[in-house]
């Protein structure tokens, strides 16, 4: 790629959305207070929609540039000048952070805007809306970010953010503890990450020589990401511990991506973020946080390309978390958690698109995931307001008649996340599955066909317990109690626009990336060839040819169709009195996966008490020796001090003291002497000279020698 061209105002983007956190959060409750919750979501999606603006309009000019200039630049100054390092705080607009800033303000300007009807009855929507901006100004920093440094800025704003979000409603101890989990989890990930950069960082400062001792290159450091491509052809070769320090960074990377974007071991925090308000879900979920992950790998896939041991964990990780997760969404009753898990699965779904070196495939369903994903996530929001607050999907049924556009839209997401073809997720989750299939692994030969295989067993599972929500939500006659079938009704146009918007886009966003077998022209691909082009001279293909790309298809289709008829068949008549009888058919089996395999249990068992236990036993040291050392040293401080006064009281005052009175003692006496009259003075005189001539005759006498 060519030097990028400068452009002076995408700092806008990330800026318009922190203006409106500023404003919210300083004057917000006073706005609130004096002129009702309309200004505070009127300042939040004003922001939001004008970084939406200027994102397409620098997507425009992108588009207007042959491919290989495709890159506009922000640079705003030096930001961290140290020695040999030169970190800039700049951001790039290029085809990949393009589609991004795409999702994150448009998505999320519509969740926004769902937000103003959601959120209409709370107490805080000043706060509500000071966070959901700040939220995407960190993402919008971290895919705007022109090197590693300051996507790590953004990667950790959004960790906070997370955390406020998740436990909005702090006073209820559960959504607090969730949004701690949230950020404790994510720290462990972060840790990850920021060593990898420093790795990175010390492979290209230098080398170790024959004599063992390392020795500085010389020359300007960076974290830019055009400076680390290039940088590539030097860290080959290195070895850490005996392990390619590519491979080590890229592994790091890696586990920081777990920990964002939710996979496993690092998951676990995903499904109690739906603690947050139900906006704050469809955006954690879909358009924003969760997505960091993946989208982190996919920048850095000139790294990973050159590590097949890396890809390798990255795919095996997201097959075994697609599949891990798919099972759970069976037995789970709240309507958002099933979501949740639907998201965890889904994501894996993406790490094995960019483990397999496919990184245009994992972006192309980061994008449509976003689009059924925030609807599927919107039209629960919906329903939960119609149903009073309730969540539980065995006490729903009978929707589709009161709430036709909610029920619709929940529809059109469901078959996309099925991937019934001709829909969004359809395209976007075979080009996976295929490239899965037939992209060689150097490290183990029959990797393919076992990410594959667990790809499509998740695929099947995600059409079964996705169709098994559309039937105990919407299906059958409603099962909820009188007062709140009362009071179900559709939501307010604020809400349904966006559900509207979103599952059109889920409908028709995937004919951007059709397969090769169409015959169709790949506009994603085409667009983001320039990002990826370099890594994908890295992968190799097994060229299993376009019969078994048709046979595929067929064979996941066949898949999706199976699950939904399953679900049909067990769910479609009576679906909370088949879901009742299934669990107690299956007692032991509906326990063990409704409890998430105890997973919480078994984490809270191995790590979260015997660490509690260590903080104890560290309180009691801290308290009874460390503290006692410490009050032990003031009490023999405090002997000391008494002693010293004691001595310094009655025998350095008391000497002084004594001297005076001695002093004062003699003058006393001495002053009698003068007594003002002459015969005193005249006997004094005569007495003294009687004693001077005594004193005289003595020494005479005595040293005299008796002469």
């Amino acid at each position: 790629m060519n030097e990028p061209l400068t452009v002076n105002y995408v700092w806008l983007i990330p800026f318009l959305p922190l203006c409106g956190a500023f404003v919210n959060g300083t004057v917000g409750w006073w706005l609130q207070k004096r002129f009702g919750r309309r200004p505070n979501g009127a300042i939040a999606n004003a922001a939001v929609w004008g970084a939406f603006l200027i994102s397409v309009q620098l997507f425009l000019t992108l588009r207007g540039l042959p491919p290989e200039q495709r890159a506009l630049v922000n640079h705003l100054y030096s930001w961290i000048p140290v020695g040999q390092l030169d970190v800039a705080l700049s951001f790039t607009v290029d085809p990949l952070s393009a589609v991004m800033i795409l999702v994150v303000t448009g998505v999320g300007g519509l969740i926004h805007l769902y937000s103003i009807g959601y959120m209409a009855h709370d107490k805080s929507v000043w706060r509500y809306f000071a966070y959901l901006n700040l939220f995407t100004f960190a993402m919008l920093v971290l895919v705007l970010a022109d090197n590693l440094l300051l996507m790590f800025v953004g990667w950790e704003g959004v960790g906070l953010c997370s955390y406020l979000l998740i436990g909005f409603w702090y006073q209820d101890v559960e959504k607090a503890k969730a949004g701690m989990k949230a950020f404790i989890v994510n720290r462990v990930g972060d840790f990850a990450f920021l060593a990898g950069m420093l790795l990175i960082l010390w492979g290209a400062a230098g080398y170790w020589d024959d004599a063992g001792r390392y020795t500085m290159t010389g020359g300007t450091l960076s974290v830019d990401f055009r400076w680390l491509a290039s940088a590539t052809t030097y860290l080959q070769g290195k070895e850490v511990l005996g392990v390619s320090l590519i491979t080590l960074a890229c592994i790091l990377f890696f586990i920081g991506a777990t920990g964002k974007s939710a996979q496993l071991p690092l998951y676990v925090w995903l499904p109690d973020a739906m603690a947050g308000p139900t906006p704050v879900s469809a955006l954690i979920h879909a358009a924003t946080m969760v997505t960091a992950g993946v989208y982190m790998v996919a920048r850095l896939n000139f790294l990973f390309a050159l590590s097949p041991a890396a890809l390798t964990v990255v795919s095996g990780v997201g097959a075994a978390t697609a599949l891990f997760a798919a099972t759970i969404g069976f037995a789970q009753r709240d309507i958002k958690k099933v979501l949740a898990y639907s998201t965890v699965s889904q994501l894996g779904f993406m790490f094995i698109g960019v483990g397999v070196g496919a990184f245009t495939a994992g972006i192309f369903h980061l994008m449509t995931h976003a689009f059924f994903k925030a609807c599927l996530f919107l039209c629960a929001g919906s329903v939960i307001h119609a149903m009073s607050g309730e969540q539980d999907a065995l006490k729903m049924g009978g929707l589709a008649k009161k709430m036709p556009f909610t029920f619709w839209t929940f529809l059109v997401s469901t078959l996309a996340i099925a991937g019934i073809p001709g829909l969004a997720g359809f395209f976007s989750k075979d080009e996976i599955l295929w490239k899965a299939f037939d992209t060689a692994n150097p490290v183990v030969a029959w990797w393919p066909y076992l990410v594959w295989g667990m790809g499509a067993t998740a695929a099947l599972g995600t059409a079964f317990y996705m169709f098994r929500l559309v039937y105990l939500t919407f299906a059958g006659e409603c099962r909820a109690d009188e007062e709140t079938k009362h009071h179900i009704h559709e939501s307010p146009w604020t809400m349904t626009l966006p559900l509207v918007a979103l599952a059109s886009l889920a409908a028709v966003a995937g004919w951007l990336g059709p397969p090769g077998v169409f015959n169709l022209p790949n506009t994603f691909e085409h667009w983001l060839e320039p990002v990826f082009g370099g890594a994908a001279r890295h992968i190799t293909s097994r060229e299993s040819g376009h019969g078994a790309e048709w046979g595929l298809m067929g064979l996941s289709v066949a898949l999706a169709v199976a699950g939904i008829l399953a679900a049909r068949a067990v769910y479609a008549k009576n679906g909370a009195e088949a879901a009742r009888r299934l669990s107690g058919r299956f007692p032991l089996i509906h326990q063990f996966v409704f409890n998430k395999y105890y997973v919480d249990e078994i984490y809270a068992a191995l790590v979260v008490r015997p660490f509690m236990g260590l903080t104890r036993v560290l309180g009691w040291i801290d308290a009874h020796i460390v503290d006692g050392i410490v009050n032990l040293v003031g009490k023999v401080t405090a002997v000391f001090a008494m002693i010293d006064g004691w001595i310094d009281l009655y025998i350095v005052d008391g000497m002084v003291n004594l001297t005076a009175w001695i002093v004062i003692a003699v003058g006393r006496k001495a002053k009698t002497v003068q007594t003002g009259r002459l015969q005193d003075y005249l006997y004094v005189m005569a007495g003294g000279a009687v004693l001077m001539l005594v004193v005289s005759y003595m020494v005479e006498r005595v040293f005299g020698g008796g002469r």
